[in-house]
């Protein structure tokens, strides 16, 4: 099952690639998802106790959410290695590649490597339940049991961006390549051949300025007119603004 996606990219493990060929990987729309999902997250977390950042905690939540949908249509119309079906591999893949990390000798894989790939499904998949109860008990629904939905979906996201990212150290370290760089320049190791021949600009560009729009949007309190429960919130703030 899936062999053929297996073994695409995949090199021999232990086979040097010479130093200098690099070549384009990563499209900016997938390197913008990347960063901006990662942040939203990460602040999202940082202000989700507080009741005086509820607004920001709020607004997080929601580019967190539209990021991600933003991600699910890309993994199906964006460029080759941010298609969902290049990295689909069967477990058997993903303990081979583990063993292959256990004996120094990596196998080679330009796009996502099979527990990159894991980690990708499992934050998508917990994202998703993160952001539904995130907006559900915006709407007060559910009670209590969805509020611990939430909480544990996003605690058991943290846990697997922790494990992603010691996974990313320790794979640069043995694949002897910078893998947050490259997420962040889009080249990696490979032949030129190997690469997806657009990067994207325009799109990638699109998606960034959206976010930062919709953070004006909400700031401006014009969010309240199409947002669920953006009214109560934003309407709370400017009130409060009113009575001082």
């Amino acid at each position: 099952m899936h062999a053929s996606i297996d073994q695409q990219d995949a090199g021999v493990a232990g086979v040097e690639r010479p130093a200098a060929a690099r070549t384009r990987v990563w499209d900016l729309p997938t390197r913008v998802f990347h960063w901006s999902f990662a942040a939203s997250f990460a602040l999202a977390w940082l202000t989700s106790d507080s009741e005086r950042l509820i607004d920001l905690h709020l607004m997080l939540g929601y580019t967190f959410a539209g990021l991600l949908l933003f991600r699910l249509l890309w993994g199906l119309l964006g460029s080759r290695y941010a298609r969902f079906s290049s990295f689909l591999f069967s477990p058997a893949a993903l303990v081979r590649y583990l063993r292959s990390l256990l004996t120094g000798s990596p196998e080679h894989h330009l796009g996502h490597n099979p527990a990159g790939a894991l980690a990708i499904f499992l934050m998508l998949g917990l994202g998703l339940a993160v952001a539904a109860s995130g907006i559900a008990m915006s709407q007060d629904l559910g009670g209590e049991w969805l509020e611990e939905l939430h909480e544990g979906a996003a605690s058991a996201m943290l846990a697997v961006v922790m494990i992603h990212i010691a996974g990313v150290i320790v794979s640069s370290v043995l694949h002897r390549e910078n893998l947050a760089r490259s997420m962040v320049t889009g080249w990696k190791q490979g032949a030129a051949a190997e690469g997806i021949a657009r990067p994207h600009r325009v799109i990638g560009i699109v998606l960034l300025l959206a976010v930062f729009a919709f953070w004006g949007v909400w700031q401006s309190g014009m969010a309240a007119d199409w947002l669920p429960h953006a009214t109560a919130v934003v309407g709370e703030r400017h009130h409060g603004h009113d009575d001082d």
